[in-house]
């Protein structure tokens, strides 16, 4: 199977593209002064179901003017978080978001609604009349009528006329502004939700028939775009397709209890997206760590996963995702043999092609460093890299650059644009794979090959990765330094002894990592996935230069 991506967007292009995007809103942000003074929907015909778990002892927090967001915790001393400084722009997003609604709704007590209530009064008052700011960001919108929605219900319990009144006036305005600046939004995640959201609008609020249609022909054509044939996410973020499924099961709930029909193509898209999750999902639960993904819980994927009504088998390969899978025994390998996604899509993406994760029972042993949950401002640079995967990098060059223009933002500028990768299992019930990307042949005249064979009984994973010249041949004349890194899940410990690195998971099956060709040896490493932050791990390093070693075969297995 090959498969390519186009990486670049010309500067002129984007200029303007970010140009209409600044028009669009300033446009839509008169929109809203000049709503203010129509009437809004009198009543919602459905709240949406919100599949993400709820913590009450968030709602005890919130309660107590302490607001636990993006990494942070602000005090706010018994004023409104809407009138003082925030302590990130992280936090500023999630704030505005509402998405924490949840915890008050899992809490389950009438002070938390309360409470919930003149929060959103709060907002209405000081934020609901000017469009501007980190509040009317497009993203932040979506998300935020998303979350009002879901928990109208808590939000009414109690609520007098005049706080429904400005509640539904308030969501009226709101999503005639997304609706203005829709098609605006930056390709990918973020317009997709705004899809998602104009949707539920439509369904939850009255509305003509013909407007409930457009706005399934518009979301329909986001799914048709974004949502590959295989259920892969266009972006290739395994967590991007959760989080994008996790909105749209409640979407489809709330069609049918209306009387609506969901749309064909909404019911095939999730339909395909349920398989796709299912393929990225180690044993512990979680997802694999590709393209952005972080720390996503087992519980949240299951819950999502509970909805799955399809019968489709493992699959054994992502064809149009550009994804491997060898499963043997109770051993699980994911690898990435797929492009770097094309435009605005490949911005988030990382420079992560033939890295792999490895799982054995519920550890995890092999990992990618993964993208962190919060202050992503500051370690996403690092977590993007090619050394943050379990791959090779060449002359210390990571596989994905951006560059970024103070006007027109970021520009992605090199990736992998082909890839080769075909499945080669075995008679005996070995599953194995061989890959090459070019991510290296333009700037140094080399390509990367890589095969992996895990056993038919899962109790070993042989390694090949080779270094190629433009005519397919070893690069054994290229003084250039070449580096394969295993990245280590931060629960597992090592030891090095006789020639053998030994892994020891928290399940207690030791591993052995052997290199033939070459010296490993253990470093210091940082696990950027992990729900508190960065934690540190460790890593197995293999350095060679390529015209000495041009080709090094290692084995991971059972101690």
């Amino acid at each position: 199977m090959a498969s390519r991506s186009i990486v670049s967007e010309s500067p002129a292009r984007r200029f303007l593209a970010e140009a209409r995007r600044r028009l669009a809103r300033r446009r839509a942000a008169w929109g809203v002064s000049a709503r203010r003074l129509t009437s809004g929907p009198d009543h919602i015909l459905v709240a949406p179901a919100d599949l993400r778990a709820g913590d009450a002892h968030i709602a005890d927090e919130i309660y107590a003017g302490r607001f636990p967001l993006a990494g942070r915790i602000l005090e706010t001393q018994g004023a409104s978080p809407f009138t003082i400084a925030l302590p990130s722009r992280e936090f500023a997003e999630e704030l505005h978001a509402f998405a924490w609604l949840r915890n008050l709704r899992a809490a389950g007590h009438p002070l938390s609604y309360a409470n919930g209530r003149a929060l959103v009064s709060d907002w209405i008052r000081l934020h609901g009349n000017r469009a501007e700011g980190v509040a009317w960001e497009i993203d932040v919108v979506a998300r935020r009528l998303i979350a009002w929605l879901s928990h109208s219900s808590i939000l009414f319990k109690d609520a007098d006329r005049r706080f429904r009144r400005r509640f539904l006036k308030s969501l009226s305005v709101q999503a005639a502004y997304l609706g203005r600046v829709a098609a605006s939004a930056r390709d990918g995640e973020e317009r997709m939700r705004v899809r998602i959201a104009l949707a539920l609008v439509s369904i939850c609020l009255p509305a003509t028939p013909s407007a409930i249609r457009l706005a399934a022909r518009r979301l329909d054509a986001e799914l048709d775009r974004q949502i590959l044939p295989d259920g892969t996410h266009i972006s290739r973020n395994p967590q991007a397709a959760l989080d994008i499924l996790v909105d749209l099961l409640p979407l489809r709930q709330s069609a049918a209890s209306v009387g609506h029909d969901p749309s064909v193509r909404l019911i095939s898209a999730i339909d395909r997206m349920f398989p796709a999750l299912r393929f990225f999902r180690h044993r512990d639960g979680a997802l694999a760590l590709f393209n952005g993904g972080s720390a996503a819980s087992g519980e949240r994927l299951a819950a999502v996963l509970r909805h799955d009504d399809t019968t489709a088998g493992r699959l054994r390969e992502l064809p149009h995702g550009g994804f491997q899978r060898l499963g043997a025994g109770d051993t699980v390998v994911i690898a990435d043999t797929g492009p770097t996604p094309a435009g605005n899509v490949g911005l988030q993406a990382n420079g992560g092609c033939l890295a792999f994760e490895m799982s054995t029972g519920r550890d995890r042993l092999i990992v990618n460093a993964g993208a962190p949950v919060h202050d992503r401002e500051t370690y996403l640079r690092f977590s993007r890299a090619t050394a943050a995967h379990s791959t090779a990098t060449i002359a210390d060059i990571s596989q994905v650059r951006v560059e970024t223009s103070r006007f027109a933002g970021p520009r992605l500028v090199a990736g992998v644009t082909n890839v080769t990768a075909t499945p080669q299992d075995s008679d005996t019930g070995a599953r194995a794979f061989s890959a090459t990307h070019d991510a290296y042949l333009a700037r140094y005249g080399i390509s990367h090959e890589r095969q992996l064979r895990l056993e038919a009984d899962g109790s070993s994973l042989i390694g090949r990765d080779r270094f190629l010249g433009a005519d397919g041949r070893l690069a054994d004349t290229v003084r250039l330094e070449a580096v394969l890194r295993f990245h280590l899940h931060p629960a597992v410990t090592v030891e090095e002894r006789d020639g053998e690195i030994v892994l020891v998971p928290p399940g207690g099956h030791r591993w052995a990592f052997v290199c033939l060709d070459a010296q490993a040896k253990v470093e210091d490493d940082v696990f950027f996935a992990d729900s508190a932050g960065p934690r540190r791990s460790h890593q197995i390093v293999v350095s060679v230069i390529i015209s000495q070693t041009p080709e090094l075969q290692w084995t991971l297995g059972r101690a």
